[in-house]
Protein backbone atom coordinates (compact mmCIF):
# COMPACT_ATOMS: atom_id res chain seq x y z
CA UNK A 1 0.00 0.00 0.00
CA UNK A 2 2.95 2.69 -0.75
CA UNK A 3 0.51 4.90 -2.53
CA UNK A 4 -0.41 8.52 -1.63
CA UNK A 5 -4.23 9.16 -2.40
CA UNK A 6 -6.05 12.53 -1.81
CA UNK A 7 -7.41 11.44 1.12
CA UNK A 8 -3.99 11.42 2.81
CA UNK A 9 -3.52 14.98 1.86
CA UNK A 10 -4.82 18.08 3.99
CA UNK A 11 -6.90 20.39 2.26
CA UNK A 12 -9.26 21.18 4.67
CA UNK A 13 -8.47 25.30 5.23
CA UNK A 14 -10.72 24.71 8.79
CA UNK A 15 -8.19 21.95 9.85
CA UNK A 16 -4.56 24.09 8.64
CA UNK A 17 -5.97 26.60 10.90
CA UNK A 18 -6.40 24.44 13.85
CA UNK A 19 -3.26 22.38 13.27
CA UNK A 20 -0.82 25.78 13.17
CA UNK A 21 -3.24 27.17 15.79
CA UNK A 22 -3.27 24.61 18.16
CA UNK A 23 -1.11 21.89 16.90
CA UNK A 24 2.47 20.78 18.76
CA UNK A 25 5.72 21.16 16.25
CA UNK A 26 9.37 20.62 16.66
CA UNK A 27 12.55 20.73 14.29
CA UNK A 28 14.44 18.09 12.96
CA UNK A 29 16.61 19.62 10.27
CA UNK A 30 15.60 19.92 7.60
CA UNK A 31 12.16 19.48 8.71
CA UNK A 32 9.88 21.33 11.16
CA UNK A 33 7.04 19.10 12.18
CA UNK A 34 3.58 20.32 13.65
CA UNK A 35 1.13 17.86 14.42
CA UNK A 36 -2.63 17.86 16.56
CA UNK A 37 -5.35 15.21 16.52
CA UNK A 38 -8.24 15.85 15.34
CA UNK A 39 -12.11 14.18 16.11
CA UNK A 40 -13.13 13.33 12.11
CA UNK A 41 -13.74 10.30 10.26
CA UNK A 42 -11.51 9.36 7.61
CA UNK A 43 -10.23 6.40 5.90
CA UNK A 44 -6.76 6.99 6.74
CA UNK A 45 -5.07 7.66 10.12
CA UNK A 46 -3.13 10.79 9.64
CA UNK A 47 -3.47 13.52 6.87
CA UNK A 48 -0.16 15.79 5.42
CA UNK A 49 0.48 19.13 4.08
CA UNK A 50 4.53 19.32 2.48
CA UNK A 51 5.64 23.16 1.90
CA UNK A 52 8.63 24.66 0.66
CA UNK A 53 9.52 28.48 1.49
CA UNK A 54 9.52 31.19 -1.15
CA UNK A 55 11.55 33.25 0.66
CA UNK A 56 14.38 30.63 0.46
CA UNK A 57 14.02 29.05 -2.99
CA UNK A 58 12.59 31.65 -5.34
CA UNK A 59 12.30 29.31 -8.36
CA UNK A 60 8.82 27.42 -8.37
CA UNK A 61 11.03 24.63 -10.22
CA UNK A 62 13.01 24.20 -6.86
CA UNK A 63 10.14 24.48 -4.61
CA UNK A 64 8.11 21.61 -6.60
CA UNK A 65 11.53 19.34 -6.61
CA UNK A 66 12.06 19.56 -3.08
CA UNK A 67 7.87 18.61 -2.30
CA UNK A 68 8.43 16.07 -4.70
CA UNK A 69 11.17 14.71 -2.59
CA UNK A 70 9.49 14.65 0.32
CA UNK A 71 6.32 13.18 -1.02
CA UNK A 72 8.17 10.52 -2.62
CA UNK A 73 10.06 10.24 0.84
CA UNK A 74 7.22 10.25 3.19
CA UNK A 75 4.99 7.33 0.64
CA UNK A 76 7.83 5.31 1.28
CA UNK A 77 8.46 5.62 5.06
CA UNK A 78 4.63 6.03 6.26
CA UNK A 79 4.16 2.42 6.03
CA UNK A 80 6.54 0.93 8.30
CA UNK A 81 7.10 4.21 10.36
CA UNK A 82 4.10 5.97 11.08
CA UNK A 83 0.83 3.82 10.51
CA UNK A 84 1.49 1.24 12.92
CA UNK A 85 1.42 3.77 15.55
CA UNK A 86 -1.58 4.90 15.28
CA UNK A 87 -3.19 1.82 14.67
CA UNK A 88 -6.95 1.60 16.52
CA UNK A 89 -6.65 5.61 17.10
CA UNK A 90 -10.29 6.81 16.72
CA UNK A 91 -8.55 10.76 15.97
CA UNK A 92 -7.28 11.68 12.97
CA UNK A 93 -3.44 12.87 12.99
CA UNK A 94 -2.68 15.97 10.88
CA UNK A 95 0.63 17.26 10.47
CA UNK A 96 2.76 19.45 8.13
CA UNK A 97 6.07 18.48 7.02
CA UNK A 98 7.65 21.70 6.07
CA UNK A 99 11.27 22.12 4.19
CA UNK A 100 13.45 24.28 6.58
CA UNK A 101 16.79 23.23 4.83
CA UNK A 102 18.99 25.92 2.90
CA UNK A 103 19.32 23.82 -0.11
CA UNK A 104 18.23 20.85 -2.38
CA UNK A 105 19.53 18.07 -0.34
CA UNK A 106 19.73 14.37 -2.49
CA UNK A 107 17.31 12.09 -2.12
CA UNK A 108 18.97 9.91 -0.19
CA UNK A 109 19.92 12.48 2.41
CA UNK A 110 16.14 12.97 2.95
CA UNK A 111 15.36 9.35 3.29
CA UNK A 112 17.45 8.97 6.60
CA UNK A 113 16.53 12.19 7.50
CA UNK A 114 12.35 11.37 6.92
CA UNK A 115 12.86 8.21 9.15
CA UNK A 116 14.06 9.81 11.42
CA UNK A 117 11.57 12.23 11.44
CA UNK A 118 8.51 10.23 11.54
CA UNK A 119 10.17 7.60 14.47
CA UNK A 120 10.25 11.06 16.61
CA UNK A 121 6.83 12.42 15.79
CA UNK A 122 5.67 9.03 16.99
CA UNK A 123 7.66 9.33 20.58
CA UNK A 124 5.87 12.92 20.58
CA UNK A 125 2.34 11.33 20.30
CA UNK A 126 3.05 8.21 22.50
CA UNK A 127 4.36 10.92 25.22
CA UNK A 128 1.49 13.28 24.11
CA UNK A 129 -1.12 10.58 24.90
CA UNK A 130 0.84 9.02 28.36
CA UNK A 131 0.20 12.27 29.34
Amino acid sequence: MNTFNKEERLCSRKLLDLLFKDGSSFLLYPFRISYHFVDVQNSYPAQVVINAPKKRFKKAVDRNLIKRRIREVYRLQKQKELYPALEGSEQLLIFSIQYVGKKIYEFSFLEKKMEATLKRLVSNIKNDQGN
